[in-house]
């Protein structure tokens, strides 16, 4: 009797420890010296979309110079997936992760899960809503969006009508940059149309055509993504159109398309910046270095002057 006793005792204990979230200190990663050993683990939203796709490259060649492993894993633009793939990367064992989520509000189970196993989170580009971040990597894309709304004022004066492409919904860029963009435009410029097109070029492009349909005299259009812009443009012109578009991220179509005259403007983002700069807070966390909470990857507008 006393050591059946003994035993419900004993499982009681064990099943409370398999039930807590937090793992004992020795299950957690220890302090990493040498940064050979590391492996990251990197989760991109798309790699569907060149802006990303120099992300991940800068991500490569920063872990590559300091001999850290990275493992890619793509979202394709799907919530649910990229939440399996970063517990697919905790699997694996990985030492930190970087994550560029697909939406803010969801990752937040993803980045919860890393933190109950002690391995250091990183953002890139868009937040995290809840759960413990290192770093958080991104443009101030509030203030791109500033800057883009100035610069449509200054090319077509107070009151210009305009149409405004949204990213997706839910992610952080899309809230910042819509925000940035508002503060200028709800004083300055007559908003007639906004629509989700997912940052996605196809998408850009049947959501240009459908507001065109209800909004024919728009001269203006501001993209919260170049992909969106292009995709836009390609709608404008079908249309047999004039109209200024303004895109954001700086990718290398974009960039092309404005020394062609077809997009008016790019906030331009440095992606390979902001991979190189997460690897480097990622090594910072491991090392048990400070970190700072947000560092911020310069932006600038370019034209085709």
């Amino acid at each position: 009797m006393k050591k059946a006793t003994l035993s419900i005792i004993a499982f009681s204990f064990l099943l409370l420890q398999a039930c807590s979230l937090t793992p004992p200190d020795w299950a957690k990663p220890a302090e990493k010296k040498n940064l050979s050993d590391v492996k990251i683990g990197l989760s991109v939203s798309t790699l569907n979309n060149p802006f990303f796709v120099s992300l991940k490259n800068g991500v490569q060649q920063e872990a590559r110079a300091k001999g850290m492993e990275v493992i890619v894993v793509d979202a394709q633009n799907d919530t649910s997936k990229q939440i399996n793939d970063v517990e697919d990367l905790l699997q694996q064992g990985i030492d930190a992760l970087l994550v560029n989520p697909t939406d803010s509000s969801a990752i937040s189970t993803a980045v919860q899960s890393a933190n109950n196993l002690g391995v250091p989170v990183v953002t890139l580009d868009r937040s995290a809503e809840k759960g413990t971040v290192a770093t958080f990597v991104a443009s101030d894309n509030v203030k791109g969006g500033k800057m883009a709304a100035e610069y449509i004022v200054q090319q077509l004066g107070k009151g210009a009508k305009v149409a405004e492409l949204e990213g997706v919904p839910g992610a952080s860029a899309t809230r910042e940059r819509g925000s940035g963009f508002h503060q200028v435009a709800d004083a300055s410029l007559n908003v007639v149309a906004k629509q989700s097109a997912n940052f996605d070029r196809t998408k850009g492009l049947t959501v240009m055509e459908n507001i065109l349909q209800g909004n024919p005299d728009i001269q203006a259009v501001f993209a919260h993504n170049d992909e969106m812009a292009l995709g836009a443009i390609e709608a404008i012109e079908s249309a047999g159109k004039e109209i200024l578009v303004v895109g954001f991220d700086g990718n290398e179509d974009a960039l092309n398309a404005v020394k062609a005259g077809k997009l008016a403007a790019t906030v331009a983002q440095q992606p390979e910046a902001i991979g190189k700069a997460g690897v480097k807070a990622a090594a910072d966390a491991l090392q048990k270095k400070k970190t700072a909470a947000k560092i911020p990857v310069p932006l600038k507008l370019v034209t085709k002057e």
